[in-house]
This record gives structure tokens, C-alpha cells and sequence, in this order.
């Protein structure tokens, strides 16, 4: 499969990680550590290093897993390691997990020391279509997602279909939540193709796809003052949802389970604001409550997520700004909605899920 230049970095497709063994080579590296979660860290670091004929040539930086440890407190933690590894600015560290990992790991590479090299190696279905690609870094700040965070590029990215096997299924169907996004926002073949399969039957070439939708936007635009605000599509009300549930919940939302709901809530405000088809909008939430369970946003909820919806970072000059769908395949961006239309999205939601 051909692999994607991005903006002066390669998205290398299921090449059993080869061409990572130029960078381990390169003498210009000092020190090669590698961050890892301890789920990632028992389950795929041993594919990882039988890919690469059992290497061990590097010190294994390990966190906790979980959304809830994406924050500075991890991070200082990771940066004093790096100093008592006496990593120097010619270290590289390889990012081997899902969005958590390659977020978070690429925030503290681009800090550490004004930034070392880093490398994405994802191990989710969510980070290979999504977190690990554009060069966005972030941690949450009070259970606010990626409140805090640079845009700085990876060395490589490295997309191995091999990882999907150590899934358990609620992480598939969360990352097919972004696949669904990237077609609703600009390729309605692509959603129809989605439509046509079982979220367990993903394959390389749907991946690429996705991945191909991802890297076509953020390299028009990859300091997000304009176009790439489309990928934000279900993330305003989605990520507002996911941080409630996180600080509320004692079963916390997956990110893509947030961001199902929050694309059914902000088609419902691209039909008043958007002009979508009110068709349409059937044809998304139906597909949606097919493959998403229901999931019960309590009235008592509505007003600390809108809350939480105001402080989202892409809002500007005080105004709750999103990005809505003027037709499936299609999204505009910058759309300004009125809170009394929020709250109603997310009545919508629940009606239409029984929830």
C-alpha cells in the first residue's frame, strides 16, 4: 500500500515497521525510548519488537492508561524520566499506543528541552485514523479535552493493521466513530461504504481512506484557522459529553462513543443552521443508533455540558462556534449556535435513542 507524504513526514501502511529501522540506525540519535501505556506496553510491545526482530535498544518510559492520567501532572512525571535517562535533545521517543499515548507523548516530546523527535506508532483504530495523524499534541486541563498542547509534526507515522488483533470491540467500534465523521464531512461514498459493512470488518483500505480524508484537510490547512475546523464535526457537544461522563460517571464514555452522540446532536443543528435534509438527518441517526448503543443524557446534565461546551478552546470571541453538515459529504465551518438550539440537540438525542 503506498504510503502518505504529510507536510515533510511519511504515514507508512503495514510495512511490518522497516522502514522504522532507518531512524533506530541513524546515528544522529543519542538515546531511543519508548512511551507506552501498561496495556500497550504487555500487549504490544512484543508485537512491536518481533516486528523488529526482537529489538531492545531502548529504555521503556510506561504511564497508566485511561483518558483521566492525559494531564501535567503525567507529564511532569515524564519529563523528569527523561532527565534521569540523561535524554539529551538528540533522543528520540516513539509513541507506541492509542490517542491518550500519541497525544500526550507528542506534547511532552515537543516540550522537552524546546522538542526532541518523536515517531507515532498507533495501536488503536482511533489513533491510526485519527490521533496520530496532523500533528496535534494536547492534555486535558480539569477534565477538559486538549485544553493545553503545540502542533508539532512527528518524524513518521507508522499504521500497522497487525495492533487491531489485541482489541477488545468497544475500541473498534470507538474508533469507527472518526471513520464515520470523515465521511460525513467530505466523502458521501465513503460513508455509504461504512454503511455496507460491520464495524469488526475494517480493513487496510478503509483506513487508508480515512486517513488519506484526514491528511487531504489538515495539509490545506494545518494550523487550523480554517478548513481543518471541518474534522471537528460531533466534537464540540462530543468531547463536552466525554468530559461530564468522565468526572460523573463511574463507566466513562470512549471517545468515539462521545462523539457518536455528538454527531447526532449537531446534525439535528445542521438541519435549523445548515440546511441539511431533514432525510438526511433521519438517515444519520438511524445509522448511528444501529452500531452505538444508547447512552442516557439526564436533564440534570444538560446545563454542565453546555457549560462545558463554552469553555471548548475552539470557541472565539465568545461565541460557541461549530462545524455542521450542509449535506452528507459536505460541512461548513464557523457556524454559530444559540444555546436554547443546543440544549434541544441533546433532547433530540435522547428521544431518538429512547434513552
Amino acid at each position: 500500500m503506498a504510503e502518505i507524504v504529510s507536510n515533510g513526514h511519511s504515514i507508512h501502511f503495514d510495512t511490518g515497521l522497516k522502514p522504522l529501522q532507518a531512524f533506530l540506525n541513524d546515528q544522529k540519535y543519542s538515546k531511543v525510548f519508548v512511551f507506552a501505556d501498561g496495556n500497550t506496553s504487555e500487549i504490544c510491545l512484543p508485537v512491536f519488537q518481533s516486528m523488529l526482530d526482537d529489538y531492545t535498544a531502548f529504555d521503556l518510559i510506561e504511564t497508566d492508561p485511561g483518558e483521566e492520567n492525559k494531564n501535567i501532572d503525567f507529564c511532569i512525571g515524564i519529563w523528569k524520566t527523561l532527565l534521569d535517562f540523561e535524554a539529551d535533545r538528540k533522543a528520540l521517543m516513539i509513541n507506541l499506543g492509542g490517542g491518550v499515548i500519541t497525544d500526550m507523548g507528542g506534547f511532552v516530546a515537543s516540550t522537552y528541552k524546546r522538542g526532541i523527535d518523536f515517531i507515532n506508532i498507533p495501536t488503536t483504530l482511533l489513533s491510526m485514523v485519527d490521533a496520530s495523524v496532523g500533528g496535534k499534541t494536547g492534555i486535558d486541563i480539569d477534565n477538559v479535552k486538549n485544553m493545553v498542547g503545540t502542533f508539532s509534526l512527528p518524524q513518521a507515522v507508522f499504521i500497522e493493521s497487525e495492533f487491531l488483533k489485541t482489541l477488545p470491540e468497544r475500541e473498534l467500534l470507538s474508533g469507527f466513530a472518526e471513520m464515520i465523521k470523515h465521511g460525513l464531512i467530505m466523502d458521501k461514498a465513503y460513508f455509504e461504504a461504512l454503511k455496507g459493512i460491520n464495524y469488526r470488518e475494517v480493513t487496510a483500505d478503509l483506513i487508508f481512506r480515512s486517513v488519506e480524508i484526514k491528511h487531504e484537510v489538515v495539509t490545506q490547512d494545518p494550523l487550523e484557522k480554517g478548513l481543518r475546523k471541518i474534522l471537528n464535526f460531533g466534537h464540540t457537544i462530543g468531547h463536552a459529553v466525554e468530559s461530564y461522563a468522565l468526572s460523573n460517571s463511574k463507566q466513562p464514555l470512549t471517545h468515539g462513543e462521545a462523539i457518536a452522540i455528538g454527531m447526532v446532536c449537531e446534525s439535528f443543528l445542521s438541519v435549523k443552521y445548515c440546511g441539511l435534509a431533514e432525510q438526511e438527518l433521519a438517515e444519520i441517526t438511524n445509522y448511528i443508533k444501529s452500531v452505538y448503543p444508547a447512552y442516557q443524557i439526564s436533564a440534570g446534565s444538560f446545563t454542565a455540558i453546555l457549560d462545558l461546551v463554552k469553555a471548548d478552546k475552539k470557541n472565539e470571541h465568545g461565541y460557541v462556534l461549530f462545524s455542521l453538515l450542509s449535506a452528507i459529504g459536505e460541512c461548513k465551518y464557523n457556524c454559530r449556535v444559540a444555546d436554547e438550539d443546543l440544549l434541544e440537540s441533546l433532547k433530540y438525542y435522547n428521544e431518538a435513542f429512547g434513552a
